[in-house]
């Protein structure tokens, strides 16, 4: 009944009776060999199906089979069987693991049988399942389990449950995605995702899996790739081994990894272990011919060594992986993006490789093209279609610019009569005129200015934009130095095209862009708490609004020329570039002096220093709050503020007059368009809240707290931004 219906691929009959002639001179008295065979010859037709699937290499299948030790009373399940390689292999495995040492089955005939009724698989395709029973059959199951099943959109088996799982599922979705039922924890249309999602649900409580899984599922940061790495590491993942690209040459390069699950360990486990495997024993070419130095082994006794560690409960810093990595849940956690890239968790830069360097001028891969600008004084040549980047477009705040629009435009004909070409979408752009080193992916069809260097990436299937992107933030400073000119400093094409990166595989660039990304965006959102927190103080109706001048005494400022009188063992003298925008007192650039021999002013602790006078409008009335130790004096353009404490807390008055300087309420009131002047005499009329002291108290102590969690981010970024160049910096080789 295996082959009813099928379809013998054999149009002539010469070369079909050929093939059954031969076939008939085998001898079938040997199932084990005659299951060998068949594999064998499964091995050489293993090119891709339709849905993404790939023969699985027969020494992953065994590696993967010896890290989950299956036992002979367990339930195992392959729920995209193929030709049933992972549960030959288990079936094997668990023979010889109870044979004694003279090579006698340990195995009882109740063990025997029972052993054949544990072993299940499901596949969509019919063809599949034909193959799969006929590999089980050659090697001794009488009745094999094997079942044309859907396992993402029917739900007949839903509630079948194993101890073990070996599964290669299919990484390709049809277009749309799969429409799956809703029983799954993760909400997706990709099959890689809930194919994981399934085989981590339909584990036993003391289950294990071990899942052969595309790139994506590691480092990817759509919601539902994040949703499905968030309860893996949570409550099903202990170790992750990563494979090197070209493990299924020669029908795919694609670029995997192993999930090895256990239900059990993982809840009673704060780790998880990380394998980077470089050498699997075989070339990466087409071939895959044998070599030396695999990692296989070594990765198989450090996995086993965790493992049994976790299962002791044992602690696990008495652990030396030699290729592995012990990372806490932690750290793994820290960004919510749950990402499983062990290598970015290495802390000293272990295992980092040297890449090859390739030029920005190396033809194939790259192309460099220049700028123009149409004549000004042509109203043809503007405003039309064609988007036109200048500096503008590439803010000075952008770490990498996403270019989506342009903020000027120039017709085709402004084109055509122009050095300006069209740069194709997802290029690098590159300002290389006057402003070096601003950088920028175009995301549309440009032209650029002749102050840019655009880089045209020609071959996509070796390169990342991304990648080069960030690669050439680290050679701003060979870029300037590199620039010539008088006026205006310049970097030539022909300099800029014998700039060098470290260009590693496809798959390293995009899991490195995917780490960095993911660094930049927690960066992006505290600069962005930065930007948008305003302290705020709410005014009861019942507070009365008093005059500054009613509730303070001034001081003022020194007038001196601070050069004329400048002397290092002098008194230290605060000025307005000592007090921030956002009213921060900063000792850098502090300055000392030889005061001149008259009453002078010193500052007191509490006292406030109101910035009267700026040739920034938006900077007059930003206002420090002075806290030393020590003789301190302050200069001119400073207005020194000394509250009466029975009335109002300087720091409460600090927050009040930073924050009316955020709301522009000086800005009103100044007597000058060059100089901003508010001085004490316009300060003394504004009028501010003054609710009890016991209330400012309050309002202070909730304002302070806000700001220490707001300035936690300024750490945030800076803690990040080493990351990244850290992240860089190894590329490069660098120590």
């Amino acid at each position: 009944d295996i082959f009813k219906n099928a379809y013998l691929p054999y149009r002539d009959p010469e070369t079909l009776r050929s093939f059954l002639k031969i076939i008939d001179e085998f001898n079938y008295d040997h199932s084990e060999r005659l299951g060998d065979a068949f594999e064998y010859l499964l091995s050489v037709l293993g090119s891709q199906g339709d849905a993404g699937q790939f023969r699985t290499p027969r020494h992953i299948i065994d590696f993967m089979v010896a890290v989950l030790d299956p036992k002979k009373t367990e339930t195992i399940l392959d729920p995209a069987c193929g030709t049933a390689g992972f549960l030959i292999s288990a079936y094997k495995h668990i023979l010889r693991t109870n044979t004694d040492d003279k090579g006698n089955s340990l195995l009882t005939p109740d063990d025997k049988g029972r052993l054949a009724k544990n072993f299940k698989g499901y596949d969509i395709s019919p063809d599949m399942v034909r193959l799969s029973l006929v590999n089980l059959y050659l090697h001794g199951f009488t009745d094999p389990h094997i079942y044309e099943y859907d396992s993402l959109t029917s739900q007949d088996r839903w509630n079948e449950y194993a101890d073990i799982i070996l599964a290669n599922p299919p990484f390709m979705s049809p277009k749309g995605g799969i429409k799956p039922h809703n029983r799954f924890s993760v909400q997706s249309k990709r099959s890689e995702v809930l194919f994981v999602d399934y085989m981590a649900e339909h584990l036993t409580p003391t289950g294990r899996a071990g899942i052969i899984v595309p790139e994506g599922i590691i480092f990817q940061s759509q919601t539902a790739y994040k949703q499905l790495r968030k309860m893996l590491v949570e409550e099903y993942l202990v170790a992750v081994v990563s494979l090197p690209a070209g493990v299924f040459n020669p029908y795919s390069g694609v670029k995997t990894s192993i999930l090895i699950l256990d239900k059990l360990l993982a809840k009673q486990s704060d780790t998880i272990a990380f394998f980077k495997i470089e050498n699997d024993g075989f070339g990466l070419g087409a071939q895959r011919r044998a070599n030396t130095g695999e990692e296989l082994t070594q990765v198989k006794a450090e996995l086993a060594e965790h493992i049994q560690a976790l299962r002791n409960r044992q602690p696990l810093a008495n652990l030396q992986p030699i290729i592995g990595l012990i990372v806490p849940k932690e750290k793994i956690s820290l960004n919510g993006d749950y990402n499983l890239s062990g290598e970015r968790y290495r802390e000293n830069g272990c295992r980092i490789h040297s890449f090859p360097l390739v030029a920005l001028g190396e033809t194939g891969i790259f192309r460099i093209e220049s700028g123009g600008t149409p004549k000004s004084d042509v109203e043809e040549y503007w405003g039309g279609k064609v988007a036109w980047a200048t500096l503008v477009d590439l803010p000075a705040s952008d770490f990498i610019s996403e270019i989506r629009t342009t903020k000027r435009t120039i017709t085709e004909l402004g084109l055509a009569e122009s050095s300006a070409k069209i740069i194709p979408e997802n290029s690098v752009i590159v300002s290389t005129r006057a402003t070096i080193g601003r950088i920028g992916i175009n995301r549309i069809p440009i032209a650029t200015n002749q102050g840019f260097k655009n880089v045209v990436i020609e071959d996509l299937g070796r390169v990342v934009p991304e990648f080069v992107a960030l690669l050439l933030t680290k050679l701003v400073p060979t870029m300037k130095a590199w620039a010539t000119g008088g006026t205006f400093k310049e970097l030539s094409k022909s300099k800029f095209s014998e700039l060098q990166i470290p260009l590693p595989s496809l798959e390293i660039q995009k899991e490195i862009v995917a780490e960095i990304e993911d660094y930049q965006k927690v960066i992006n959102g505290a600069r962005a708490v930065l930007d948008h927190y305003r302290p705020h103080i709410p005014i009861h109706p019942d507070w009365p609004m008093v005059a500054v001048g009613d509730v303070v005494n001034f001081v003022s400022g020194l007038t001196v020329s601070i050069p004329e009188v400048e002397s290092e063992g002098g008194t230290p003298i605060i000025a307005i570039n000592n007090v921030t925008e956002d009213g921060t007192l900063t000792l850098e650039g502090l300055r000392w002096i030889t005061p001149p021999t008259k009453t002078l002013n010193y500052l007191q602790k509490g006292d406030l220093l109101f910035n009267w006078r700026n040739g920034s409008k938006h900077l007059v009335g930003k206002t420090a709050l002075f806290e030393l130790d020590g003789q301190y004096l302050f200069a001119s353009f400073l207005l020194g503020i000394r509250a009466y404490p029975d009335r109002v807390y300087s720091r409460y008055l600090w927050h009040t007059l930073n924050i009316y300087r955020r709301e522009g309420r000086y800005m009103q009131f100044m007597r000058q368009n060059v100089n901003g002047l508010f001085n004490r005499e316009e300060l003394k009329m504004v009028k501010i809240p003054l609710p009890p002291l016991a209330t400012q108290q309050t309002i202070i102590a909730e304002i302070e707290a806000e700001q220490t969690l707001v300035n936690a981010n300024r750490e945030l970024i800076t803690r990040f931004e080493k990351k990244i160049q850290t992240t860089l910096t190894r590329i490069w080789g660098e120590d």
